[in-house]
């Protein structure tokens, strides 16, 4: 297909690593995610900013990817779903949405993870009412939202205990 837009080369640092793509210059970074680097988590639902669904982190800030174009977003640093069910830190917070079945039909699942995740890193131990807010910006359509909120609220506690024990041991959390 095409449009008649040059293409540009891009240099993404995403999950740790650095992307030289080629792309047309009117591509969100959604979109490159998703058919430039496979990177498929990132959802696109409402493609409006509106649903949290491709919710990424963006230099340690939630960021909408259907909002953003690709070219926007070099030398940002960029975390996906996938970047961060790669990291064993995140194995609980990742466990208790499995627990708590805060996820019906998963559409939303890695976006609201995705902001979760960015809360704990500048909040590592909120309240409810500071989860809430957090994730407002996501929608869910099975009404999964007390979940969240307790998953989130028990992995702190498990993410807590963890970082305990490896202080008691004399590591480095």
């Amino acid at each position: 297909m095409d449009t008649g837009q040059t293409c540009m080369t891009l240099e993404l640092y995403v999950n740790g690593k650095i992307y030289r793509i080629t792309a047309e210059p009117h591509l969100t970074l959604k979109q490159v995610l998703q058919y430039h680097l496979g990177l498929i988590g990132a959802k696109e639902m409402c493609d409006r900013g509106a649903c949290g669904s491709c919710t990424v982190i963006m230099d340690g800030k939630p960021a909408l990817s259907c909002n953003i174009l690709a070219v926007e977003c070099e030398g940002k640093a960029i975390e996906t779903v996938e970047g961060i069910a790669a990291l064993p830190r995140w194995k609980p917070l990742i466990d208790a949405y499995c627990k708590w079945d805060a996820m019906q039909c998963g559409y939303c699942t890695p976006g609201f993870l995705v902001a979760a995740k960015a809360l704990l890193d500048r909040n590592p131990t909120p309240t409810e009412s500071e989860i809430n807010e957090a994730l407002s910006g996501n929608i869910c359509i099975c009404g999964t939202y007390p979940r969240h909120s307790q998953a989130i609220l028990e992995a702190v506690m498990v993410m807590a205990e963890e970082n305990s024990e490896k202080i008691a041991k004399g590591g480095v959390v």
